[in-house]
């Protein structure tokens, strides 16, 4: 499973400490003091680990969600879109891209970015009279679901009136505001998750399972996979044979060890699972100055191309089409980089999966010193765009800098460090070079792009990930905003001072009104991206802005040519 190579002593010590501390008895007794001995942590994580017995609880009510999808089909529905972010969003999008459509069963569409070229074209994509609403979120409050249901919801009302509620369902904690909204609306149906558990270690509860049966997934397959690798990973099993715990100490031994740019591979059919278990990763250990920072969707490249701070993870589904990845795998191994190969047997084996990379983040949180129950610096940049949204509010318009630089369609900002590095500049071109030029061994770029992922917007952020990487032999992230800020957001600001970011926005080329509020999804999405921006900045890290006022493509070619232009 594993080829650690120099690592393998490192790894060995790491498992022997965790039998020392008595880990995975700790862990499924939920004893907080494993991670944390002050009482607000204990409290945090004391109120999170029901992820590691839900799988029961979700087995117990598989019956009445099957009952549920019936009715689901028997009045009409044809489309489910889930209103989501973060961990209320990621697995059913997973779930949407490995299973597909199943015959008989509505086709599921996910809303997780304010962009609103993107919430148009979603709201395009589907027969809104024949379209079930998953409000989905834990607290009830987070403001991007708030905006959708308020966006969609009117739309509906617009339609059938008073009895616009039954094309809505919600799934939240018990005693949220949603709750307490759907049952004023008189939704089809609300689903009360068990409170005790994290959104990004959501995917095998109701966040996950519900929209999953809507679809035709065969939730009792997954959750038996999950249910057998929580048996994997129990106490009695011998922690050099348990899979979670194995893993876990893999990843907290090698970001340890300076290796701490976890790099994921996947077999095409289950490519899109790199999304959710980046959220997890990310989110769950990149706070107090350190984390392991998860790598999904970067192409493949030849080993010359990494630096020392890589190591690779490859999810190999043994019936994929996709053999070419093997060999070049084989290709990092000779190089020297620690590769952990996992062979799911087929798409069902997701089930396990999602296991496995909770119990082992957990086991990584405990190896490196950190709560991975907790994201202390997610609100901040929520605080920031409600302050930024207050100020629409009062002057009707947002705060806004003068660029550094205007280049054609394309402006540039940042703080007083980046216009030192800029200094001379006068392209876009010489901006970059010199911006770029900031990269130190062992930092990340993380690309954070607000704006619609349409294919030639992906190609080209992705053509930009690659030149840099490979220029720069530097990790590369790309996250599409604010979607996010749910994710890697929290390791952005909370890890340590090693990324570099360029974050990209755009004139909206149309934009849509939110009913009840003054502002519009693009005034919202625009507060988080400069809202974000002030928190990186605050934190004196390295961040360029790109704004692009012309057509979104020929702005980002134009940065993919600045880049290759590098020498």
């Amino acid at each position: 499973m594993g080829n650690l190579g120099q690592y393998t002593a490192q790894v060995e010590a790491t498992l022997a400490d965790l039998v020392q501390r008595d880990a995975v008895a700790r862990i499924w007794a939920k004893d907080a003091a494993l991670w944390k001995l002050d009482p607000h942590h204990q409290k945090i994580i004391r109120d999170s680990l029901g992820w590691l017995t839900v799988m029961p609880t979700i087995r117990q009510h598989a019956a009445n969600l099957a009952a549920f999808a019936v009715e689901v089909g028997q009045a009409g529905f044809t489309h489910v879109l889930l209103l989501g972010m973060g961990g209320s969003s990621l697995c059913p999008d997973v779930l949407r891209l490995t299973f597909g459509r199943t015959k008989g069963f509505p086709k599921l569409a996910v809303l997780d970015t304010t962009d609103p070229a993107s919430v148009r074209a979603v709201e395009q994509s589907v027969d809104l009279p024949r379209t079930l609403f998953i409000v989905a979120s834990k607290s009830g409050t987070t403001p991007e679901i708030t905006a959708f249901y308020q966006y969609f919801f009117a739309r509906i009302q617009a339609l059938r009136r008073n009895r616009a509620g039954e094309q809505f369902i919600a799934i939240t904690d018990p005693g949220t505001a949603l709750e307490r909204a759907g049952a004023t609306a008189k939704f089809r149906h609300i689903f009360l998750n068990p409170p005790d558990i994290g959104g990004r270690y959501s995917a095998l509860s109701f966040f996950g399972m519900v929209p999953a049966t809507l679809i035709g997934v065969d939730i009792l397959r997954l959750l038996d996979r999950a249910e057998r690798m929580a048996q994997a990973c129990a106490a009695s099993v011998p922690i050099r044979d348990n899979p979670g715990v194995w893993l876990g100490a893999v990843m907290g031994a090698l970001a340890r060890a300076g290796r701490d740019k976890l790099t994921f591979i996947c077999s095409p059919e289950i490519a899109s699972f790199g999304y959710w278990v980046e959220q997890l990763i990310a989110e769950s250990t990149g706070k107090d100055g350190t984390g392991i920072l998860p790598v999904e969707g970067e192409a493949v490249g030849d080993p010359g191309v990494y630096g020392n701070d890589r190591a690779f993870v490859y999810l190999r589904l043994e019936t994929s089409r996709g053999r070419n990845l093997d060999e070049k795998v084989k290709a990092l191994e000779r190089a020297g980089h620690p590769v952990v190969t996992i062979r799911l047997q087929d798409l069902y084996d997701l089930g396990a999966e999602f296991f496995r990379w909770e119990f082992a983040t957990a086991v990584a949180g405990a190896v490196i010193g950190v709560d991975p129950f907790d994201q202390p610096n997610v609100q901040e940049s929520k605080d920031n765009t409600k302050r930024l949204i207050g100020e629409f509010r009062a002057h009707g318009r947002l705060p806004e800098e003068d660029p550094l630089l205007a280049d054609g369609r394309i402006r540039l900002y940042g703080d007083q460090a980046t216009a030192d590095a800029m200094k001379g500049a006068e392209t876009l071109g010489d901006t970059l070079r010199r911006f770029l030029k900031r990269i130190k061994t062992g930092d990340y770029v993380a690309l954070t792009a607000y704006l619609q992922a349409t294919p030639a917007h992906a190609e080209a952020l992705a053509a930009i990930r690659s030149s840099i990487r490979d220029r720069f032999r530097v990790a590369t992230t790309l996250g599409y905003g604010p979607r996010f800020l749910h994710s890697t957001g929290q390791l952005h600001k909370g890890g340590g001072d090693n990324g570099v970011f360029l974050q990209f926005t755009v004139n909206d080329p149309v934009d849509l009104s939110i009913p009840g509020e003054p502002y519009t999804f693009g005034v919202m999405k625009a507060a988080q991206a400069l809202g974000d921006l002030q928190s990186l900045i605050s934190r004196s890290r390295r961040v360029l802005r790109i704004h692009v006022t012309g057509n979104i493509s020929t702005g980002l070619r134009r940065v993919l040519e600045a880049v290759r232009e590098i020498p």
